[in-house]
């Protein structure tokens, strides 16, 4: 709230002149309303997505209203504003390369793309169905994404535009679940095989297993779900909601349904399919007929025999209100024993879960109803699961933790925000980035709060010289608390608690109204009970050595080196104003009761010299006091302005009290106050003429109320007569909340609507400069636990509770704050840290084969033995195949393709003239025609480039060998000496396997034109490929062509 007489005795610091006289007025140019900053979690929270790594792991909250907050390390903060004020779908972090996205799908299926590195909106994608299910490839460009309708699209994120992209490739509802329409619940690619495989959960329960190469269902389960046991034949029919792996290699599944029942699927490709889950979770959720809304599966850890946790959480369906029972289940494969659990209820519904993780700990982070953060320390609920194996053992259950604003532990309930502290002493940016990483984060169960050591360690509190921005909150036990907000971030800095004359102890009741004034270093506060505190500061420095206060409660004797002197008066009612008049020593109150009391706190006691009760039939509380001198009759008069509750407006003399009219001024119909200010130096305007008196300079006084915002002349209301100068009606919507500021000479008006809206307008003219839509006011009368301030220069400062506070800019040229963009750095691409988080490695199933199978009967835990294989490989290979459409609309393209080998040449390091078999085997023909075409032209390409390579190795070899075989032979000739030459020849022939002396040729020979024969081969494969790609209409006839040409080299090799 704007203060006059504290502008007036500093003067010298903060310039107050007429508005509109001298100066040239406010502009709208001048002004632009924006959120600097957001602290905190945002209300209307609804979903949770989390970035584990060890050393840059992120949380985002999104809101319903389309707001995503970023939490980062060291107490970095974000707020993101979609474009479309829609709730989330789905919230998903996607790494590629070097570049963090996060994909938000909003309900109307927005998919949308941020740079969290750079907190910026890269791309909008449209897309055409209704999403249901989104799944982002890790370690990939590629995204899954199911709908409604039963289908999978595969989407691509450019890595250079960061523009989503459809690719060709798709899996239809009539090639993965034919039976009948359902849409997709859930999309889980394979994690021995994340570029092979993918499993596809359906609303209806058929769960399929998909090969991406042959593009077809290589295993179905699920499919009997309507035939599995029931008691109940009446009941609802079941449906699949949610779904996770239960294994970190892709064997088992489980699935959650609409009726409660947890089942458990095995995924086996050698076999086609599974009739009935292989086992099956009692939690209780049927019992209560809640359906399962989320499971999370963690694997072991370290290889130790610790079972893996399954967190289940209960959601809503249409005829049952979320449950607030979160349960961890205990899933040990190696031992048939009784079911482990652990069920972790809060305070409220739970909406949404995630497990983050960082090097320090990992901790299930849970999502309440009313959008507060819960988290629990995952190994504490490890401690208990395996504590509750042993019989009789009865640990203790974990406790969650609350995502809050660190050290508000009693809701504020009075606030004042001074800025520009006019005798600052600047600190380095450096001191409060030390500062920041030292305050406790919102999310606490980032690390255990230790009270105040943190803090106490850095920040040496020696006064308020040094602290450009200061926040002064008092709260409901009492305390009043000092903040520290050169930067955005609140740093604690000074506590002071409410204290009784007699004693010590904390007097424990709310404060109504404070008053603070550096200057003169004086802090007045009133509280509930109707007691007036007046602290008198003892001059800066204070003793450094106990700069923090516990926050905790300080007790007079602790704040000795802060309190010079502490006077204490009780006046009737709860104290809801107070003003001071620096001039006579004077402080004004005024209650809930009517009542205004003048004390007089210059003596060693405080003395009160009246009090005057305000009748009123409505509402008598005063909300405002003002001293202010006044013409009366051609004489100068020291008046105090009294603003009541119902918008009555009243002045009374100043030495005496009594009222200097019978009548107040109001208007017709009375509203609720806000706000009362007394303006200077107004011109007066006529009623009758409506011209202004620019001779005429007098004092006005601004009424804020629900409904209309008046502009009086201080003259006619200490005369009792209500002359309206200026008005303003809020016709479809209602005022909330009001204040002055000043910019230079010119002072403004804001206003905080019902709608959200903030308007700025002149003074006194009301017309209006500036309407802002901030998006985090909206629903804003619905809060009801709020304190929002003004500072002088137009810094808003709003706070929501213990959950999140607010920092609104007005002035356009003001830069009040420190490390905004510092704080608001969420995340920072660190090419050393990423080589310490998750391996940039894909799995790669090993080709079947003999060696294959022996290891798969020595290891029957694994299903499928996997290899490591580069990353870059498999994306490329991914982007061949989803890059071509595998189904067509019309029955041309329903045609056979070829698998073409996918071996890289370097296996042919070694080659041997009788080991090289080109093409032996025909090719099997896939099951399904259709599956042909998903890479064919591009598999060709590749196919010509490895048969080039491999010609120049075999080539190679062909000469080496040669001249090898040459030089064996001339030796072995040279070595018979004395003998005869059949001898020699003889004995070449039998090293090469000859025992007829009819030959001629040399086995050199031979092998060289073996090599060769195989060398035309593959010439002549080469070059009918290349006439093929000539010559081919189609995809149909290419696929026709080599198809044949294959079985024909197939045929003349093992002729050969």
């Amino acid at each position: 709230m704007f203060v006059k007489k504290l502008v007036e005795k500093a003067a010298s610091n903060v310039s107050k002149k007429p508005s509109g006289v001298n100066g040239k007025g406010l502009k709208a140019n001048d002004i632009e309303p924006r959120l600097s900053f957001h602290y905190g979690i945002p209300s209307g929270a609804n979903i949770l997505a989390s970035h584990s790594h060890p050393s840059s792991s992120c949380l985002a909250v999104s809101t319903r209203d389309g707001r995503i907050k970023l939490f980062g390390k060291d107490n970095t903060q974000a707020l993101l504003h979609s474009p479309d004020a829609l709730p989330t779908k789905f919230l998903k972090f996607f790494q590629t390369g070097s570049t963090l996205h996060l994909l938000n799908v909003t309900s109307s299926n927005h998919i949308e793309v941020w740079d969290v590195e750079k907190r910026l909106l890269s791309h909008i994608h449209v897309f055409p169905g209704d999403i249901t299910s989104f799944t982002p490839l890790r370690h990939t460009p590629f995204i899954y994404v199911g709908d409604s309708a039963g289908n999978v699209t595969v989407l691509k994120l450019e890595p250079d535009s960061c523009h989503v992209t459809r690719m060709q490739y798709s899996i239809p509802l009539s090639a993965g679940n034919p039976t009948q329409a359902a849409s997709v619940v859930t999309i889980l690619p394979v994690p021995s095989a994340e570029t092979k495989r993918l499993l596809v959960v359906y609303q209806d329960g058929v769960i399929i297993l998909w090969d991406i190469q042959e593009s077809r269902s290589i295993f179905t389960t699920g499919t009997s779900t309507s035939l599995l046991p029931s008691q109940n034949h009446h009941e609802a029919v079941r449906k699949a909601t949610c779904a996770c792996w239960g294994c970190p290699y892709g064997s088992k599944v489980i699935v959650g349904y609409s009726n409660g029942e947890i089942f458990t699927w095995s995924v086996q490709a050698s076999v086609t399919e599974t009739p009935t889950p292989s086992s099956k979770l009692n939690l209780g959720y049927k019992l209560d007929k809640v359906a399962i809304a989320s499971l999370k599966w963690f694997p072991q850890l370290d290889g130790n025999n610790k079972a893996s946790r399954l967190y289940v959480m209960g959601g809503s369906s249409s005829e049952v209100a979320p449950t607030s029972s979160v349960q961890v289940v205990l899933l040990n494969e190696h031992s048939e024993t009784r079911t482990i659990k652990l069920g972790l209820h809060l305070p409220e519904p739970c909406i949404d879960m995630d497990i983050i993780s960082s090097s320090k700990l990992v901790s299930l982070v849970l999502l309440g109803k009313s959008g507060h953060v819960y988290a629990y320390d995952d190994g504490m609920i490890e401690k208990y699961l395996i504590q509750s194996q042993a019989k009789g053992s009865v640990p203790s259950s974990p406790k969650e933790v609350m995502a809050k604003l660190p050290y508000i532990d009693s809701s504020i309930s009075a606030a004042k925000f001074v800025t520009q502290n006019p005798s600052l002493l600047n600190s380095a940016d450096e001191d409060y980035a030390v500062l920041a990483r030292n305050v406790p984060s919102v999310l606490r169960f980032e690390g255990k709060l230790k009270e105040g050591s943190n803090i106490n360690s850095v920040h040496k509190f020696t006064g308020f010289s040094k602290i450009k921005n200061v926040y002064i909150t008092g709260h409901k036990d009492g305390a009043i608390n000092f903040w520290d907000v050169s930067c955005p971030l609140p740093i604690p800095v000074l506590s002071l608690t409410q204290q009784s004359e007699d004693d010590l102890s904390s007097s424990g009741i709310p404060v109504t109204a404070l008053y603070f004034d550096g200057d003169s270093r004086l802090l007045i506060s009133g509280d509930q009970s109707g007691i007036v505190r007046v602290f008198k500061l003892k001059p800066e420095p204070y003793a450094s050595e106990n700069g923090f206060m516990s926050f905790q409660g300080s007790s007079r004797k602790g704040n000795s080196h802060v309190i010079q002197s502490l006077k204490l008066i009780k006046v009737t009612g709860a104290i809801l104003s107070i003003t001071v008049s620096h001039s006579s020593g004077r402080v004004a109150v005024g209650s809930d009761q009517g009542n205004v009391s003048v004390i007089d706190i210059e003596g060693q006691v405080p003395n009160m010299l009246y009090q005057q009760h305000i009748a009123s039939e409505l509402s008598a509380g005063i909300i405002s006091l003002k001293f202010e001198t006044c013409n009366l009759h051609g004489f100068e008069k020291k008046t105090l302005v009294v603003a009541t509750r119902d918008s009555s407006v009243l002045a009374l003399d100043c030495d005496s009290g009594n009222m200097l009219s019978t009548e107040t001024v109001h208007p017709n119909k009375p509203s609720r106050a806000l706000y009362m200010e007394i303006l200077d130096g107004q011109s007066v305007q006529d009623d009758e003429t409506g011209a202004k008196d620019g001779a005429s300079k007098q004092p006005s006084v601004l009424m804020c109320s629900e409904k209309a915002v008046y502009v009086y002349s201080l003259n006619h209301i200490a005369q009792g007569v209500k002359k309206v100068i200026y008005k303003k009606k809020f016709n479809s919507s209602s005022c909330l909340w009001a204040s002055t500021f000043w910019l230079g000479s010119d002072v403004g008006l804001v206003l905080l609507l019902s709608s959200g809206k903030l308007e700025i307008r002149s003074l006194p003219e009301l017309s209006l400069l500036r309407e802002s839509s901030i998006r985090d006011f909206s629903h804003f009368e619905q809060r009801t636990n709020y304190s929002i301030s003004c500072s002088l220069d137009g810094e808003i400062f709003l706070v929501n509770g213990d959950q999140e506070m607010f920092v609104v800019s007005i002035s356009l040229q003001k830069d009040n704050f420190r490390l905004v963009e510092t704080l608001s750095q969420v995340y920072t691409y660190d090419p050393m840290s990423s080589l310490e988080g998750p391996a940039a490695t894909v799995q790669k199933e090993k080709k079947k084969g003999i060696f294959s199978s022996l290891s798969k009967s020595k290891s029957k835990q694994v299903p499928d033995q996997m290899e490591t294989e580069d990353a870059k490989e498999s994306i490329e290979e991914l982007a061949v195949i989803f890059s071509s459409p595998n189904f067509a609309c019309d029955d041309d393209h329903q045609e056979t393709r070829d698998i073409m080998p996918t071996g890289d040449s370097d296996d042919l390091d070694i080659v041997d003239e009788d080991d090289i078999e080109i093409d032996d085997d025909p090719v099997e023909k896939p099951a399904k025609d259709q599956n042909i075409m998903a890479a064919l032209n591009k598999q060709k390409l590749v196919m010509a480039s490895r048969l080039q390579a491999f010609k120049g190795k075999v080539v190679k070899e062909i000469n080496k060998k040669t001249h090898t075989s040459s030089v064996n032979s001339k030796e072995l000739v040279e070595q018979q000496g004395d003998k005869g030459a059949g001898g020699g020849v003889d004995q070449i022939k039998k090293k090469y396997g000859f025992s007829s002396s009819t030959e001629t040729t040399g086995a050199a020979r031979m092998a060289e034109s073996k090599l060769q024969d195989n060398v035309n081969k593959l010439q002549g494969i080469n070059m009918k490929a290349a006439a093929m790609q000539d010559t081919a209409k189609s995809f149909s006839s290419m696929a026709k062509e080599l198809l044949r040409l294959s079985e024909k080299n197939g045929k003349t090799a093992s002729s050969s």
